[in-house]
């Protein structure tokens, strides 16, 4: 059984998530999905996520194409969750090529072709506008 893991904040989900989850499942046969904790994405995006971290778990959990989620509490762990998890493969998106090589020794690295014209930041933007 090929294990695939990818990682993500996955906040407003939309098209976009679904199209690269569904491609990382490609590459294996089970999809292990890790959820930035609410402290990492506000350490990382200096802003908290619309959708608290265990509701985002349940959203992403919720998916056909997802066999099991987790909280990510720490980028600096990625590598032990690679291996907790006896991960073959890690899937990202294109904007970070290359960010992840250095766990090429633990496992397979690929980074996917975002979905053009659609971002979380875009669509929380155009939302504010409106509202």
């Amino acid at each position: 059984m090929k294990t695939v893991i990818t990682f993500g904040t996955f906040d407003v989900l939309h098209i976009g998530h679904i199209k690269i989850l569904q491609r990382a499942k490609e590459f294996g046969d089970r999809l292990v999905v890790g959820i930035s904790s609410d402290a990492l994405n506000f350490s990382k995006k200096q802003r908290n996520p619309v959708y608290p971290e265990q509701e985002r778990r349940d959203i992403i959990a919720a998916l056909g194409c997802v066999d099991e989620v987790f909280i990510e509490e720490s980028l600096e762990l990625k590598g032990e969750y690679i291996k907790k998890f006896n991960a073959d493969i890690l899937v990202m998106g294109n904007d970070w090529e290359g960010r992840f090589d250095e766990y090429k020794s633990l496992c397979a690295v690929t980074y996917l072709p975002r979905t053009e014209g659609i971002s979380t930041t875009q669509l929380i933007a155009e939302i504010k506008k409106y509202g």
